[in-house]
């Protein structure tokens, strides 16, 4: 029987709330077991490339990743979130280790191409789609009682750094770890959990299937940025990740929000 891990994503609003963070991190640290946290940070670039003059672009809710903007998401990214995340955790016992996907290369992405996006091609910059996730070293580090934190950024094998969407590399992670661990992957973010009505939040939808998905798409219940979430995790659960849920930053019991099958 394998050793069950937890995977918890926050989300770059919870980690601009103070209140919900201080409360997310509490949770995570009691979390039995072993465990893994990837975090965003996107609110915090784009007022930190506001302060340095860069334009913040985006198309259809990604971050268009020029040279300069690589500069902002490595720095707050690598540096000031994850290692604030670090440090809390262990003042809260947890004996974290901050890593990008270069960090013992653990996440080999590739650039990705232009796609179409309203009949014209968008180039993204430096921005990766994930090949590879060393589930042998992210195993030992977990099994040696070091708690994995993990900040939005690959590589590509060739000396370049890719900002990469959080979401994707959670879940590819989780894929990942589930040849090893009975793995639940937890999508923590700011609502109780995938919303039926936007403006209602206790409209939560306890339950989505693949056939769902596909009704709320088509019918417009679901949409934007809830789409590649519901999206990367289907996708781990057909890759065999035991548990996979969506739900409040300051709800990780299990308990709570939208499980996705």
């Amino acid at each position: 029987m394998k050793e069950k891990l937890t995977i918890v994503k926050v989300g770059g609003a919870v980690v601009e709330d103070e209140q919900q963070l201080s409360q997310l991190l509490k949770d995570f640290s009691a979390i039995q077991g072993r465990k893994v946290l990837v975090h965003g940070g996107g609110r915090k670039a784009t007022k930190m490339a506001e302060r340095l003059g860069i334009e913040t672009k985006m198309v259809e809710g990604r971050r268009i990743t020029d040279a300069q903007m690589l500069e902002v998401v490595t720095m707050v990214y690598g540096g000031l979130v994850n290692k604030n995340l670090v440090a809390r955790l262990q003042a809260n016992g947890v004996n974290a280790l901050g890593l990008t996907g270069a960090d013992a290369n653990i996440i080999q992405s590739h650039k990705r191409p232009p796609r179409m996006v309203n009949g014209e091609a968008v180039d993204y910059g430096y921005v990766g789609d994930v090949d590879h996730v060393s589930n042998v070293t992210l195993s030992q580090l977990i099994a040696a009682g070091i708690t994995p934190v993990i900040a939005p950024l690959t590589h590509d094998g060739q000396g370049n750094i890719l900002n990469t969407n959080a979401d994707t590399m959670a879940s590819e992670t989780a894929k990942a770890l589930a040849h090893d661990y009975d793995v639940t992957l937890i999508f923590s973010f700011e609502k109780k959990g995938v919303l039926s009505n936007p403006d209602d939040d206790d409209s939560v939808i306890p339950v989505i299937t693949k056939e769902d998905f596909e009704r709320y798409k088509t019918d417009g219940t679901i949409s934007g940025g809830m789409l590649p979430k519901i999206e990367n995790a289907l996708k781990a659960v057909d890759a065999g990740v035991s548990r996979v849920i969506i739900t409040l930053a300051t709800a990780l019991d299990g308990c709570h929000g939208t499980v996705i099958k």
